[in-house]
């Protein structure tokens, strides 16, 4: 595929898939704007980048705080050149697993629907009116088979992710005729600091040794599906509508 002279911004680019995916598209050509609160192992991404001779520069962005997310998006179209072609939202958060629905605090609930959840909202918010303007871009956002057809092992990051494919669905009907195409992702499991740190967090409470031996033999890595992001960033990806899943 070829992406050379897409403007993209790729959030969650510290770490996991959104690593993968920034130097992916980096590698094929974009320039990439890199959004995260991670500064150090987000500078490990650029590093990466720019050994490739790729060309990337990264922004600390609290993807909840709006104010910042405005700002950080209109510094990130300055140093792009012109308005984002395209989002790949991938910041995000999986917290409480295995946590009874009786003993799941509100603090942890909060906090995992505000990142997942708003943190998606905000993003496409603030980069939607510079691709309204331009009558075209690409919005892909990352939801979860957790939150499509359940299964979660979190009641929040499932919840999270089911509204994720929610507002994924309402974003495209309504966007479709502004040149904007909308699709939400949804990954399998996968090797990321993130689905580890799950896993680990899983066995802590539960002790079935068995199955967190199993759970970390079937991480793939993230590459993968950085390879079906930078595709769908692409322009031969046009005819794509709606979720696609990923193994």
């Amino acid at each position: 595929m070829n992406l050379k002279g897409k403007r993209i911004i790729v959030t969650g680019a510290a770490t996991g898939i959104g690593r993968a995916t920034a130097i992916r598209v980096a590698k094929e050509g974009a320039r990439v704007a890199a959004f995260d609160i991670n500064d150090a192992e987000a500078e490990k991404t650029l590093a990466t980048i720019g050994e490739a001779g790729g060309s990337a520069k990264f922004w600390h962005v609290d993807v909840i705080d709006e104010a910042q997310v405005k700002s950080r998006v209109a510094d990130a179209v300055k140093w792009l050149g012109g308005g984002p072609d395209v989002l790949i939202h991938l910041a995000g958060v999986l917290q409480g697993p295995h946590v009874e629905i009786t003993e799941f605090t509100e603090e942890t609930w909060d906090r995992v629907i505000d990142i997942n959840m708003k943190g998606t909202f905000l993003m496409s918010k603030h980069v939607a009116g510079y691709m309204q303007k331009a009558n075209k871009g690409v919005i892909i956002i990352t939801a979860s088979g957790a939150g499509v057809s359940g299964g979660s092992s979190s009641f929040a990051y499932g919840a999270s992710k089911g509204g994720v494919h929610g507002l994924g669905m309402v974003m495209a009907g309504h966007l479709a005729d502004k040149g904007i195409r909308v699709n939400d992702v949804a990954p399998g499991s996968l090797a990321t600091p993130l689905k580890i740190g799950q896993v680990e967090e899983s066995y802590r409470r539960t002790g079935d040794r068995a199955a967190y031996e199993a759970a970390m033999k079937s991480l793939l890595p993230p590459e993968g599906v950085a390879s079906v992001m930078a595709f769908l960033a692409s322009d031969d990806a046009d005819y794509v509508r709606g979720t696609v899943f990923t193994r």
